[in-house]
């Protein structure tokens, strides 16, 4: 419940804000330019720290006729205002040692003036005023509640920059970017509310005054500047402004401003006759000013600058997170009552991406002739003539219920079903998050636990959205309640490039074959991005991670006795041409930045390496761990291996055969005769990269988290976030 009211909270604010939010990040790009614009100017003075306030006045004094004020701003720019020789005011930039004039004084250019009105107060005046601080404290609320929203789905404050979970541009970047510009974006909305409340005089009002009796009879003894203390001794750079005295009178005083303070020096004796610290109120305004137009700092400016820019991306970013999840939840027409129906979906979603897959099944059981009833896990109750119970769920945070499935569990617990369900429970999550389809586990316990419900299979956890897990699920769910389902595809749109077959594929004993393919346009990837082939038009597409060798892409391929996929690219011959999508895969290339990287996999996962070993030109330390049925199974490798050995772009590779005679062995194996030099490359900030199947991975990390804690006393995903652990299974 307490998730729920904090996005939708978020959402509100968000759309409220919407219209104002654009123009103030718009207006605040352009106005992020004018103390850069201000900074690079020629007037900054670099030994001001080392020139006294004695050491200005005294040369200012005797350069011109008359001396009105003395400022020093946040650029170090020294101007004055003067009457010159001619008889002219003027407000000038002036060295403060030479007392040379630089420059006049420019207005603010008219672009700057314009749009700062139009921040400021929408051209509205005061009305104007009291929207742009209004809106600046719902900025404020945004970010708190899109904080405490990343907060969850991270999993807590421990894991707030752990790697986030990979998905669409818009959703993925929205979470990046809020990690990295949530305290800017605070200190600009909250300085700006700040401002506003100082402008409307909200704030306590606690104006300076001085006090000074003063003497008209007594007679002074005139020192030079250069003699008085209070001068000689500060630095001109710790001064905000110096008023000069109007006239030679005892009761006309300097008027000192600094940061904090404001004196009143007598112009004779040199003495402070008054000092008065300014109020907080006041210190805070002139701080609020500065964090909040970025005055005196180029970087700060700069940081402005991205922020407010990252703001706009954060509305376009959320304007798509809601159409996608609008689309992806919107009800699904029912052909059916809930009562009337003999298979029953239920479905937990944060962001759509489950609904998904459920409406696949949905739309596939429907086709089938099969009466079916779609809904939230929060709408769980009694369904008279159900037979066959379904749920599909993510998990969202910690661990926890997605918002349309936070009423299940209590729902369950009172709810008392009419009569028998065969029930399949289906996981949605990510392998990177310790807490991988956690909920899942949990309504395949309750399940479990409930003597009116009996399972068809094992809880079933699909990693990364993986429609080939899906299609796997599928087909082991109906053949054992024994129906036939056709389920759609997800709808692609990338083009599809030509390949030139290079090889007609020669297919071993392991069922195993190499297939070279040539682009027949220029492309760019890398070893570890995926091929996409689809073996007729209508056909569910494969993904095969690709090698490359030069400009040529090399596949490693299990034929299936079933497989449609592998089958079709088995017969292949030379020249033929394939078509197909790159999918680039980041999170798999091999690491710029690293001077140890291990490779470890099975049977074709070794394909990827391959051509990572052929790209380590720089001769990094790689070492190889291979798992396969027998000796003929590395053979179809053994040449590409043996040329990295050669040219020592691999330093070793160890094999491990499960079929060979009586001493069956995996490549886990290997990893645990080799702990001090996993541990070691861990240690050292190495990669350990892992493909091949999940079964495999299951094994191997098992094995890595027992190595790092004995060896490093550390868990494995401590290295995991820190990117020394890439993973791409099947």
């Amino acid at each position: 419940m307490t998730v729920s009211i904090w996005r939708y909270s978020h959402m509100i604010l968000a759309i409220v804000s919407s219209l104002f939010l654009t123009l103030a990040s718009l207006t605040g790009i352009v106005l992020a330019f004018e103390p850069i614009s201000n900074a690079i100017q020629p007037y900054a003075i670099e030994e001001i720290k080392e020139i006294s306030v004695a050491q200005a006045v005294t040369v200012l004094k005797e350069r011109y006729d008359e001396v009105f004020t003395l400022e020093v701003d946040e650029n170090d720019f020294v101007t004055a205002s003067v009457i010159t020789e001619e008889g002219n005011i003027e407000n000038i930039y002036v060295h403060p040692v030479s007392g040379e004039k630089l420059a006049v004084v420019k207005e603010k250019a008219p672009i700057f003036t314009f749009v700062t009105n139009l921040h400021r107060s929408l051209f509205l005046k005061s009305i104007g005023r009291f929207f742009v601080g209004l809106f600046s404290f719902l900025l404020c609320l945004i970010a708190v509640t899109g904080f405490f929203l990343l907060i969850k789905r991270q999993g807590g404050w421990k894991k707030l920059f752990s790697k986030i979970h990979k998905d669409y541009f818009e959703l993925r970047y929205h979470a990046i970017l809020s990690r990295w510009f949530i305290i800017p974006i605070v200190i600009i909305a909250g300085t700006g509310v700040y401002l506003s409340a100082e402008k409307f005089s909200l704030l306590p009002i606690d104006d300076i005054e001085h006090s000074v009796e003063t003497d008209d009879q007594q007679v002074y003894e005139k020192h030079l500047l250069n003699e008085l203390p209070v001068f000689r001794d500060t630095p001109l750079n710790s001064v905000r402004k110096i008023s000069f005295p109007f006239s030679d009178d005892t009761e006309d005083f300097y008027q000192v401003e600094f940061k904090d303070k404001e004196i009143l020096v007598h112009q004779y004796t040199g003495t402070i006759v008054s000092e008065m610290n300014y109020p907080l109120v006041k210190i805070m305004t002139d701080l609020s000013l500065l964090l909040h137009t970025g005055r005196g700092s180029i970087l700060w400016s700069i940081i402005l600058l991205i922020t407010t820019g990252t703001i706009l991306f954060f509305m376009y970013s959320g304007f798509v997170m809601i159409m996608k999840r609008k689309k992806k939840v919107k009800t699904t027409k029912q052909y059916k009552t809930k009562d009337e129906c003999e298979f029953i979906i239920l479905v937990g979603s944060e962001t759509g991406s489950t609904y998904n897959f459920a409406r696949l099944l949905y739309n596939a059981l429907i086709e089938a002739g099969q009466n079916v009833f779609i809904a939230d896990l929060n709408t769980y109750t009694t369904y008279q003539k159900a037979k066959y119970f379904i749920v599909l769920t993510a998990t969202y945070g910690e661990g926890e219920a997605t918002t349309n499935a936070r009423k299940f569990e209590h729902k369950f617990s009172m709810i008392t079903p009419v009569s028998e369900m065969n029930f399949a429970v289906v996981g949605f999550g990510s392998l990177e998050y310790l807490d991988f389809c956690k909920y899942a586990i949990k309504v395949d316990g309750l399940l479990h636990g409930n003597s009116k419900f009996k399972p068809v299979l094992p809880l079933y956890k699909i990693d990364n959205q993986s429609s080939e897990a899906f299609d796997d699920w599928v087909q082991q769910w109906t053949s054992r309640i024994g129906i036939n389902l056709n389920i759609e595809t997800f709808e692609q749109d990338r083009r599809t490039i030509k390949f030139k077959v290079l090889n007609t594929p020669s297919v071993n004993s392991d069922n195993t074959f190499l297939l070279n393919l040539l682009p027949q346009e220029k492309i760019k990837f890398q070893s570890g991005d995926l091929l996409a082939i689809r073996p007729e038009k209508d056909a569910k597409e494969r993904l095969y991670s690709v090698s490359k060798i030069g400009n040529e892409i090399l596949l490693s391929v299990k034929k299936h006795e079933l497989g449609l996929c592998s089958t079709y690219l088995s017969k292949l011959k030379e020249n033929e041409l394939l078509e197909g999508v790159i999918k680039t895969n980041k999170e798999f290339h091999f690491p710029k930045q690293v001077s140890e990287i291990i490779f470890i996999s099975n049977g074709t996962g070794i394909a990827p390496f391959l051509g990572m070993i052929h790209e380590n030109l720089n001769r990094r330390k790689v070492y190889l761990y291979w798992g396969g049925r027998t000796p003929d199974s590395f053979r179809v490798y053994k040449d590409f291996v043996g040329r990295g050995k050669l040219t020592k772009q691999l330093d070793h590779i160890k094999i491990a055969y499960s079929q060979e005679n009586d001493n069956k062995e995996y490549v886990q194996n290997l990893i645990l005769k080799d702990t001090s030099l996993i541990s070691s490359v861990l240690e050292r900030g190495g990669t350990i990269m892992i493909c091949g199947s999940l079964k495999m991975q299951k094994g191997v990390l098992d094995v890595l988290e027992e190595v790092v804690m004995m060896k490093l006393n550390k868990m494995l995903s401590d290295f995991e976030d820190r990117g020394q652990l890439k993973m791409d299974c099947y």
